[in-house]
């Protein structure tokens, strides 16, 4: 099996660094164009299951890759954004002048469960879920966010959730696994890309000066 995941189009609350988490806003305009300019790569890739999260802005980042590659697309809440409780809503400012101290966490990179969101397993728990579901088929495509992508990455390639070594997806783009078989212990998952999107600038997040990222390596949401 080849597995696309799929991150959703832009949002205000992205191009805001609003904290979106399990909240449900609409793409905007520049989502919308991503997502009908990324529909004819994915369907390119000729996918034979298409399955999405239910928040609006990934159903919606799904419909023309369904209506150019002539699948139907089944919306499954396992593959929502992570929750991440009282931050939903607030700007990375917002977060760090309420919360100092969680906020320090997670630009440390440590999970922040006191929040009230889910923990980095229990997001992988309910994606894998949702992908042992799938149908046994060459290619599949998971519409999804970035948190939930880098967690049931994370999950296939048998790392740990504690760090996210692949970092964030950008908006409209894909990470792309393969599964080898293994006669032993069944298949074995591989990298094949990482943050694969339609040619073109993608806004890198701000840099410190002490050359580490504004964002946690979880940051979406």
């Amino acid at each position: 099996m080849r597995l696309i995941l799929l991150r959703h189009g832009r949002t205000t609350w992205n191009a805001e660094r609003r904290f979106q988490g399990q909240a449900d806003p609409p793409l905007d305009e520049v989502g919308r164009a991503q997502a009908y300019e990324v529909a004819a790569l994915i369907a390119a890739l000729r996918p034979d299951v298409l399955v999405s999260s239910d928040a609006q802005r990934a159903a919606q980042t799904a419909a023309p890759v369904a209506e150019v590659a002539g699948l139907s697309v089944r919306l499954d809440p396992r593959l929502r954004e992570r929750s991440l409780g009282h931050w939903e809503g607030l700007t990375r400012d917002e977060v760090a002048e309420r919360f100092p101290s969680e906020f320090a966490d997670w630009v440390g990179g440590r999970d922040v469960s006191r929040r009230g969101g889910e923990t980095r397993e229990q997001v992988a728990e309910r994606a894998l879920a949702a992908f042992a579901e799938l149908p046994d088929v060459a290619t599949a495509v998971l519409v999804t966010h970035s948190a939930t992508a880098m967690a049931l990455c994370n999950a296939l390639l048998s790392m740990p959730q504690q760090v996210h070594v692949l970092g964030p997806l950008a908006n409209c783009h894909w990470s792309e696994l393969l599964a080898e078989h293994n006669d032993h212990s069944g298949p074995v998952w591989r990298l094949r890309a990482h943050n694969i999107g339609a040619p073109g600038a993608v806004a890198p997040l701000p840099v410190r000066l002490d050359g580490f990222s504004e964002d946690a390596p979880d940051a979406d949401a």
